[in-house]
């Protein structure tokens, strides 16, 4: 059976938006598992140093079987019956040397406490560590649950004194050496770039939102129906009008918050940012506003910026490096952003007269953005979780 030409063309854009379609999933679900957080405290005071580490309990119950029954749901007493092994096995994934002596981490309470954070439930291990005192030099071995999930991260809170530093630990940096009570500017820029960088492309509803908004940078309406613009040039201004509309929005919402302004419950911005998304993405099907995407970059930007607020203020704020960890925070964002648009705005500029671009790109992608979001949003509102990222 022979195939037209005009039916192979239309395969082959269809091939095409498949491309585009994919890498925005890729990029929305880059990895299978959860990007997750443990925080661990160190407090040096004279003789002795103490610790609390938090560590979220579905991330224990992925390594521990602590759900002996199964029901879906670890128990205080379940947990207390595993007690032993989960102090194990934390205690096997952290090593501190102060000044080159080996301490011994020991876990103080017999029993589990847990609390409630906006993410889940952690479990709390309060420690001292022995063998040691009064260090000048710290080297810490972090390696919590890297071995199963590449998207964890231990943050670090080191307190000497009335100084305060901070770190966060990942696969690829396992092992870090802190001064005490010298907290170095550079080491602190850099660490919270690359936590910026990270966390927007980890951010799977920043991400989502911002291809909502690119998808028709593109394209012009006319007569009721989306056409391809005539050149890169006006393309490339709308993305930048987004873009830095996005940025100032967020970056202004997140200076507030950061600085304590301006609060909102962590659950009222994660619901409103899902909303966000599904909004702008309804737009491109619907148009509820048909000129002036920056508009609507910048009004959903401002919530953005909370949700950015709260991803840093789990870092540790100290307010000694609060201007110098908010300008690298942003920063390592807007990177993080930028890199996203320099990969797709040429993909969707070559395929922006094309019928596969202009309805099932275009339609069906922003139909799976608004699942997605949708998804999000109910799980946010009514507490529960059904999708895996």
């Amino acid at each position: 059976m022979r195939i037209s030409l005009q039916a192979r063309l239309i395969i082959f854009q269809m091939r095409r938006g498949l491309l585009v379609l994919g890498m925005a999933l890729l990029v929305a679900n880059a990895s299978a598992h959860e990007p997750t957080k443990s925080y661990l405290s160190l407090n040096l005071g004279s003789n002795q140093i103490i610790g609390q580490w938090d560590i979220p309990l579905h991330e224990l119950q992925a390594v521990i079987t602590l759900d002996s029954d199964n029901d879906g749901f670890v128990t205080w007493d379940e947990l207390n019956a595993r007690y032993k092994e989960v102090t194990a096995y934390a205690a096997a994934h952290l090593k501190i040397n102060a000044d080159g002596k080996s301490g011994v981490v020991r876990f103080t309470d017999t029993e589990p406490a847990v609390e409630d954070f906006t993410d889940g439930t952690y479990v709390q291990l309060p420690f001292v560590v022995d063998g040691v005192s009064e260090p000048r030099m710290l080297e810490l071995d972090y390696r919590l649950f890297f071995d199963v999930n590449s998207q964890h991260r231990g943050l670090l809170r080191l307190e000497y004194q009335d100084k305060t530093q901070s770190a966060i630990f990942s696969p690829d940096q396992t092992t870090q050496r802190f001064e005490v009570g010298q907290p170095h500017p550079g080491k602190q820029f850099v660490l919270f770039l690359k936590e910026g960088i990270w966390h927007i492309w980890t951010g799977y509803d920043h991400i989502l939102f911002l291809l909502a908004l690119l998808l028709p940078a593109v394209l012009q309406r006319e007569a009721g129906s989306w056409r391809g613009v005539t050149a890169f040039r006006p393309a490339l201004l709308n993305v930048l009008k987004i873009v830095t509309a996005f940025t100032v929005a967020h970056s202004l919402t997140l200076s507030l918050a950061a600085l304590n302004i301006v609060k909102l419950p962590p659950r009222l911005t994660e619901s409103a940012i899902a909303l966000s998304v599904v909004l702008a993405a309804t737009n491109n099907i619907w148009p509820w506003i048909r000129r002036n995407g920056w508009l609507v970059a910048f009004a959903f930007g401002l919530i953005h910026g909370f949700g950015f607020a709260n991803a840093l203020s789990e870092l540790g704020l100290t307010k000694s490096t609060l201007a110098l960890t908010l300008v690298s925070f942003n920063l390592g964002v807007e990177t993080g952003q930028l890199a996203i648009v320099a990969v797709f705005l040429p993909i969707a500029y070559a395929m922006r007269r094309s019928w596969t671009y202009q309805n099932p790109v275009l339609r069906f992608g922003s139909l799976l953005i608004i699942l997605v979001a949708g998804t999000w949003l109910a799980e946010r509102i009514f507490n529960f979780k059904l999708l895996p990222f």
